[in-house]
């Protein structure tokens, strides 16, 4: 029974908590408790439902000691489960940043909205109930941090926006885990274990990037960006390629700092002795980079900032890396 269940709501702002200005356009105005006193249906669940701003940004604005400082309050929490309201833009990162450091079995569950609380066909509402549903229920416990939109429950580890617009930008590879449906939650699935990394003696002073690779680069923009940065990430072609004429800059690169070889193709993994010809996966690899296996290029970036922000060496950073999987 989920009636006795205490969920806590903790709201950091986003198109959800938005309403439409006078002056134009939508800025974060609503409260946690102005959203969840407009979920219909709410009340009727019998949970007990505890709100808290935590922030009120947009999506896009939120940072790393903000998220990590969001971990550390649901560690602390004492309640059945965990709902987080954001903006739609990072949510594919932030969700995976709070899986890797969140080491508990209480269900943490974030959700958003693509349509504010002005318009019409305001999604905002569903979300949250169908997301403090997957909270409060025992199928969720162990299941890692989720994402919940549309009524499906998504792994943190595979979720990604896929649409700038519509109230359906939400998918993953190879699909959600679970949905929600006639108030119950169905989970056929659970992603496996994976390292976490501990928040303990976290650096402020790291800086990373994503480099995406194009037709026609010759390696000028990935040193430009190599010398601002403490690790890389290269979202490359295909399998984990890149033009011949950037290899030389990929090469002096590895040696100065992790860099690490995704693929921006948005599924599959890096593949590592298919191809042989210079730029290849294998040629890269066998140069000092380290595969991104299967995480894309900002999930990828997700860890190894958390893991430079540890003090971890390259050694470490490629065994994280080897132990991502599907």
């Amino acid at each position: 029974m989920t009636e006795s269940r205490r969920i806590a709501v903790l709201s950091l702002g986003g198109t959800i908590a938005m309403t439409s200005q006078d002056t134009g356009g939508a800025t974060p105005t609503l409260s946690a408790d102005d959203l969840v006193a407009a979920v219909p249906g709410l009340a009727e669940t019998g949970l007990t439902v505890e709100v808290r701003d935590f922030r009120r940004l947009p999506g896009a604005s939120l940072a790393f000691s903000d998220l990590l400082d969001l971990a550390r309050e649901i560690e602390a929490l004492d309640v059945d489960g965990v709902v987080i309201t954001q903006g739609t833009d990072t949510i594919e990162e932030t969700s995976y940043l709070i899986d890797l450091v969140y080491s508990g079995e209480m269900p943490v569950v974030i959700t958003g909205a693509m349509r504010n609380a002005s318009m019409a066909g305001a999604d905002g509402p569903a979300n949250v109930l169908a997301a403090v549903r997957t909270a409060a229920s025992v199928e969720a416990r162990g299941a890692g941090v989720v994402v919940v939109f549309g009524e499906e429950i998504h792994a943190a580890r595979w979720v990604r926006k896929a649409h700038a617009t519509s109230p359906t930008a939400f998918t993953s590879y190879p699909g959600p885990i679970g949905y929600i449906a006639e108030d119950r939650v169905r989970l056929w699935t659970y992603p496996g274990d994976q390292p976490r990394i501990s928040l303990q003696k976290t650096k402020r002073d790291v800086r990373t990037a994503v480099a995406l690779i194009g037709l026609g680069d010759d390696g000028a923009v990935l040193q430009a960006i190599g010398a601002q940065v403490n690790g890389l990430v290269v979202a490359a072609f295909g399998a984990g390629h890149v033009p011949m004429a950037c290899v030389d800059a990929l090469t002096d690169l590895a040696k100065q700092m992790p860099v690490i070889l995704a693929t921006r193709t948005g599924a599959g993994p890096v593949l590592r002795g298919t191809y042989g010809f210079p730029g290849s996966e294998s040629d890269l690899l066998a140069r000092g980079l380290i595969s991104a296996n299967t995480l894309g290029p900002v999930k990828a970036r997700i860890l190894l900032q958390l893991l430079l922000m540890r003090g971890a060496d390259h050694d470490e950073i490629e065994k994280h890396f080897n132990s991502t999987h599907g």
